[in-house]
């Protein structure tokens, strides 16, 4: 039977649900441009990196927006969120659980460094996770490439075939198989707007998710 090598975790709408304020934001400014865009449709852009969801939210409004334009736009809608939103449930008994069996854990992540270390600092997490992999540290090559988890499991230093990426997203389900990773579909109030049937199995939160489940679906695809 194979050992549980890592638990790699997605980072906004899996650890923090940044994805509906940004949702939101995104609506107003497209809104004072004189658009709009509903969840389903802006769901295709969550997992994706920054130029690559441009491009898609364009696709969803249908039109080419001024990327400099939407920019200065977006700017100015609320940010009060940014320090206060909490770390999703399940999000610390899973660490914990995983510290206390010695099991590595990372992040792979389509959003700069600067943005998931800022929020995982504010919240005591920073220190619980032994690699960071984001969009800075992969040269842009974002999910749904395999690069970010391909880089944790490297920096773990364990076979992605032992390893076990959480994942809220489409885009970043896609990312994780390309890496040759189990898969544990979380689905978050953006994502579930989305085709998430990809993964190797789903639950509704991780504070339903053991560190049984994550040994037994390791096991199963090495057996």
């Amino acid at each position: 039977m194979a050992d549980l090598g890592a638990v790699v975790f997605d980072f906004d709408g899996l650890i923090v649900d940044t994805e509906t304020p940004i949702f939101d934001m995104c609506r107003s400014a497209l809104v004072e441009m004189g658009h709009d865009i509903d969840v389903a449709a802006w769901s295709r852009c969550v997992g994706l990196g920054d130029a690559d969801s441009f491009t898609v939210l364009c696709d969803a409004v249908g039109t080419e927006l001024d990327r400099g334009e939407y920019d200065e736009v977006y700017r100015r809608q609320d940010r009060s969120w940014y320090d206060s939103v909490p770390a999703l449930p399940g999000v610390v008994d899973l660490l914990g659980a995983l510290a206390a069996l010695g099991v590595p854990v990372g992040v792979a992540s389509s959003s700069p460094g600067h943005w998931v270390e800022r929020h995982l600092d504010r919240l005591g997490l920073i220190d619980r996770f032994d690699t960071i992999a984001t969009e800075d540290r992969v040269g842009g090559r974002t999910k749904p490439a395999p690069d970010a988890y391909l880089l944790a499991c490297s920096d773990l230093s364990v076979d992605p075939a032992n390893a076990v990426a959480l994942e809220d997203s489409a885009n970043g389900i896609r990312a994780a198989l390309a890496a040759g990773m189990s898969v544990v579909a979380v689905p978050s109030f953006i994502t579930s707007h989305t085709d998430l049937s990809a993964a190797h199995h789903t639950v509704d939160s991780l504070a339903v998710l053991t560190v049984d489940h994550l040994q037994d679906l390791v096991a199963t695809r090495r057996d």
